[in-house]
């Protein structure tokens, strides 16, 4: 690898000195050159990061779309693994992003499994099992839609997928996932304003629709209590976000994290 880094690891992380120092493990033996953009934590995440090896850049978090962007254009290799601080890359899918950057006929990028855990516990239903987002793409082929909220890479080429699991160690404590969900809601109520859309009549039945979407239509209730509360949060969160927007047309700052 004279000629520099093959696959980088692009990480951006506040306040995250619990869960960064097992992601930045799991990629050990793996990433070349690990960068973390560091949006202003007031914690030990800057320091546990070079400690790991990896190239800290302290920026300010402008969004998750356009500082992700700005993570990956801080990378130098030709093969770019996007990730957040609570997700870790299982030795199964390791193996596989091994034989990918060094395979010249690869696609452009590759959609990875998510394999989520909430409160603890692995969960397979309610729609937060098992996803496919895109996480590993060639550097001058993929790039971050700039939005705030609900980013992804979109890649110009062949998209392909990586059965091996990424582990996504989402929320720990209901305090927690209480916290995320109005600073997504605000978020999120923010961007529906930017975009025109108007509070209707009939979004608080939102609330009940999306509970029993998220809890008997796709199987919540299999997870037990873990899913009872992410099929109650994700509905929240549908109404909370629409009630914000009647509240007021821009809806306040919007929630950095």
């Amino acid at each position: 690898m004279s000629d520099g880094p093959r696959l980088s690891v692009a990480i951006i992380a506040r306040d995250e000195e619990q869960r960064l120092p097992a992601c930045l493990a799991s990629v050990q033996g793996l990433a070349d050159e690990v960068v973390v953009v560091d949006t202003m934590s007031r914690d030990r995440t800057g320091e546990l990061a070079r400690a790991a090896g990896a190239r800290v850049e302290q920026l300010p978090f402008e969004g998750f779309g356009p500082t992700k962007q700005r993570a990956v254009d801080a990378t130098r290799g030709p093969w770019v693994l996007s990730l957040d601080a609570d997700e870790r890359v299982s030795p199964e899918l390791a193996a596989q992003i091994r034989r990918v950057v060094s395979d010249p006929d690869a696609a452009d990028g590759y959609a990875l499994r998510w394999q989520a855990y909430f409160l603890g516990r692995r969960m397979r239903f309610g729609g937060f099992g098992s996803e496919w987002v895109v996480k590993l793409f060639k550097r001058d082929a993929g790039r971050f839609t700039q939005v705030p909220l609900h980013e992804h890479v979109e890649v110009r080429g062949r998209v392909g997928r990586l059965t091996g699991p990424l582990e996504h160690h989402s929320i720990r404590t209901m305090r927690e996932y209480a916290g995320k969900l109005e600073r997504y809601a605000a978020t999120n109520a923010v961007s529906l304003a930017a975009r025109g859309v108007r509070y209707r009549w009939w979004d608080p039945l939102r609330l009940p629709v999306n509970f029993l979407l998220y809890y008997v239509v796709r199987l919540g209730f299999l997870d037990g209590m873990a899913g009872t509360i992410w099929a109650a949060g994700s509905a929240y969160h549908s109404w909370r976000k629409r009630d914000l927007l009647r509240r007021s047309p821009a809806a306040g700052p919007a929630a950095a994290r």
